[in-house]
């Protein structure tokens, strides 16, 4: 999985931190919903039953490959 060296950075926080490699990549392959970011960054979503259901975002570089954040989405609205 290639990641932005902000994502790397970012998921050290204590509130990121629990979140797993396995889901990000989930959410890359399989994502419930997606969306491209007028700068072209994609933002994908996915329901984490691990976690009580929880919806993860992450969002990826223009080249669709390149993790960029991760966080859960309390705002989601599927």
């Amino acid at each position: 999985m290639k990641t932005t060296a902000y994502f790397e950075a970012i998921r050290k926080r204590p509130d990121r931190a629990v979140i797993q490699t396995e889901w990000v990549e989930r959410a890359i392959q399989a994502p419930v919903r997606e969306m491209v970011q007028v700068d072209g960054r994609i933002r994908r979503w996915i329901t984490i039953p691990e976690v009580g259901g929880k919806v993860l975002r992450v969002v990826l570089l223009a080249d669709g490959e390149t993790v960029h954040n991760a966080f859960f989405d309390r705002g989601f609205k599927p």
